[in-house]
């Protein structure tokens, strides 16, 4: 018999680019995990793609972060960059809508890397389980295109 991975606990790269562990974030806040377990993605470009299938629960007016719910009802926090709620949601467009079904690949948000580069802002895109108990977070590291798998929950 075939086993079926549950593609509800497959996470998909949230950008083309480097998967990383949240310990690589140049930030305490998410590299002590005290926002949850999770993974990063240092993007190659400024496309950033929904990582599963559900629903979009709640985005920042400056765009720089957005919440998905899995269809398990698993919270996800998207984190685009460091510090990037500053930049009042210069560089970043989206036309996504609260209450948005999404599926894994679709786009969020678009973000300009060069205008962070600019404004001296680190990129790096960061997904968080706020809530996640009794689940480990398996990551794939390495380079990986949206579509790919970044992450599974054991």
């Amino acid at each position: 018999r075939m086993l079926f991975f549950k593609t509800k606990n497959t996470l998909k790269s949230v950008a083309n680019g480097r998967v990383l562990p949240l310990e690589a974030v140049q930030d305490e806040v998410f590299s002590s995990k005290m926002m949850g377990e999770g993974f990063a993605v240092k993007p190659s470009d400024g496309k950033i793609c929904a990582p599963i299938k559900g629903t979009v629960k709640s985005v920042f007016p400056s765009l720089h972060a957005l919440t998905l719910e899995a269809e398990d009802g698993l919270d996800i926090l998207i984190h685009i960059g460091l510090d990037t709620v500053e930049l009042n949601g210069n560089g970043f467009s989206s036309t996504i809508q609260e209450g948005q079904k999404i599926k894994a690949g679709d786009p969020l948000v678009q973000v300009d890397l060069a205008f962070l580069a600019e404004n001296k802002k680190d990129d790096v895109v960061i997904v968080v389980f706020p809530e996640l108990k009794d689940k480990k977070v398996e990551i794939n590291f390495g380079e990986k295109q949206v579509g790919e798998v970044a992450a599974v929950l054991k």
